[in-house]
């Protein structure tokens, strides 16, 4: 497990600390060709073997550094202006599942996912029901309320949606911890950045869609997370 956290501590130092937003803006410019790409290789092997602190490390080192280029070769010959954040994300998660599978290689360990308990699938099943399956269930249940929109809406592209995510996982995370008071304080928060909105808006319909789909997503996170605290055999 440490040798993971070094090796997770020696992306964060090489991909973000010592990585100048001159070094990336040349490496998008230039690509292959960029200095500051073979420099930014080599800086990850370095930091990955001198924070293992192991000589045996010294090829997986290697390793890292090179699959780490060739990552990057990929992101940079690949993404456009549109696809910067797309790229970004799988570049980041290549780079995290390389670290997996050198620290699984070089401590010789094995994934039995048979070595899990029953607590873990039970709250990773709450998890995942709480993030798209609810959206889509609560989005089905009021689609039949759905006002008309005749102004011009300046928010964020499925912002809602992800706030919704968001505010269940909490609801979740505090049952679980038993801190039931943090969801009331949850709830207030959401309240009073959504009163100037509906306030402005002067539509019922809109207020009344607004707190039915609040009121469902709050709902349905403490029915789950009560749930799942009964299964794990937890006390209320």
């Amino acid at each position: 497990m440490i040798i993971f956290v070094k090796l997770l501590l020696a992306h964060l130092i090489g991909d973000f600390l010592l990585q100048p937003t001159s070094w990336v803006e040349d490496k998008d410019k230039n690509k292959q060709k960029s200095l500051y790409l073979y420099l930014h290789i080599f800086l990850h092997g370095a930091i990955a073997w001198i924070l293992v602190g192991e000589k045996d490390f010294f090829w997986f080192a290697i390793l890292l550094a090179v699959s780490h280029g060739f990552i990057d070769f990929l992101k940079l010959y690949f993404q456009t202006k549109k696809t910067k954040r797309i790229w970004f994300s799988i570049d980041q998660i290549l780079h995290l599942l390389v670290i997996v599978i050198v620290t699984l290689i070089y401590t010789d360990t094995k994934i039995e996912l048979d070595h899990l308990s029953s607590q873990f699938w039970i709250v990773l099943t709450g998890i995942v029901l709480l993030t798209k399956p609810t959206s889509i269930i609560i989005k089905n249940i009021i689609s039949i309320w759905t006002p008309e929109n005749k102004t011009k809406d300046n928010s964020l592209q499925n912002a809602g949606n992800y706030i919704g995510i968001l505010e269940r996982l909490f609801v979740f995370c505090f049952i679980l911890i038993g801190h039931f008071e943090a969801i009331g304080f949850l709830l207030a928060a959401k309240s009073i950045f959504r009163f100037g909105d509906l306030k402005e808006a002067k539509d019922r319909k809109l207020t009344e869609y607004v707190l039915i789909g609040t009121l469902l997503s709050f709902g349905v996170a403490l029915l789950i997370g009560l749930l799942v605290q009964i299964s794990l055999g937890f006390p209320f």
